[in-house]
């Protein structure tokens, strides 16, 4: 294997579009007033570099701490198959924080000094998810994180940066979004109830069981498609939206996988699927913000 593609595969690509679709989403709506095509793409950028960040530093920490080992089911592995040093895998992570704050400081010059705190605060939840005395994803927080950072935040940024002005819209529109990537990291946290609490690692799923995990997926998921209706009859979205729905069929195996398996790899099925519908789901949501503009 090449090292460039050695470090591509250690980011955890696959898990990207819990970045990029945000971006698409808070991009579009706000093309409804203006159209920054270099603004999109930095923007595009410092998200997807803070979250490979956020994915380096977690495995150096999380190998560190102990939380993962050679049969996790979870990470890219790079460590625990000796491909990369923890030392490298964590100064990777850095660089590409580096990298995601760059595209900041730029679109912040380009915009204005306001975007800096929500660049410095992606950041700081990236590296605290899993570092520090009091990891955000040790302590139960990991789902709350997830849920605002890699819905409005990023969302009301890419906004943000088309129209250069804050607004709930983008907020609002976040939700369903929100909801589906917050239940990708909850499958995870599902499948890896055992290994967790063999560890300490408190996660929401090891605190509350394996039964009302599954409750909380199947609220996760149906409030994706909840907040979806409510704001395309509120008005907050255009009807062309409803495209999304299209992916219903597939949420529903999702769910009936998971209410049907305890399994740690069939678990990871789910996860699978968990990720794959946030995909649909987000690139629709795209696509009808996108017709919209023409209707």
């Amino acid at each position: 294997m090449s090292p460039l593609r050695l470090w591509f595969l250690a980011t955890r690509p696959f898990s990207f579009t819990a970045s990029v679709v945000p971006v698409l989403v808070g991009s579009l709506l706000g093309f409804r007033e203006a159209v920054r095509p270099l603004h999109f793409l930095l923007a595009l950028l410092g998200a997807v570099a803070i979250h490979a960040g956020t994915n380096l530093v977690n495995d150096y920490y999380d190998h560190v701490k102990g939380a993962d080992g050679p049969h996790s089911l979870g990470p890219s592995g790079v460590i625990q198959r000796g491909l990369l040093t923890p030392r490298a895998v964590l100064i990777g992570g850095l660089l590409c924080f580096a990298v995601g704050s760059a595209a900041g400081l730029l679109l912040a010059a380009l915009t204005g000094p306001a975007l800096l705190w929500l660049g410095l605060a992606s950041v700081l939840a990236g590296f605290f998810y899993t570092a520090g005395p009091l990891p955000l994803a040790y302590v139960g927080l990991g789902e709350v994180t997830v849920f605002v950072f890699m819905g409005p935040i990023i969302v009301l940024g890419a906004y943000y940066v088309q129209t250069e002005r804050w607004a709930w819209a983008p907020v609002l529109v976040s939700l369903p979004v929100a909801f589906l990537v917050t239940a990708i990291l909850h499958a995870n946290n599902m499948r890896d109830i055992e290994d967790d609490r063999r560890t300490g690692k408190r996660t929401v799923a090891t605190l509350i069981g394996r039964r009302w995990s599954r409750y909380e997926y199947y609220a996760l998921v149906g409030g994706a498609y909840l907040a979806l209706l409510g704001l395309v009859v509120a008005g907050a979205l255009p009807w062309t939206a409803l495209a999304a729905l299209a992916t219903v069929p597939l949420a529903v195996r999702a769910v009936r996988l998971t209410a049907t398996t305890t399994h740690p790899r069939r678990l990871n099925a789910v996860l699978a699927r968990t990720a794959l519908l946030h995909l649909r789901f987000g690139l629709l949501l795209a696509l009808g913000l996108a017709a919209g503009l023409f209707v």
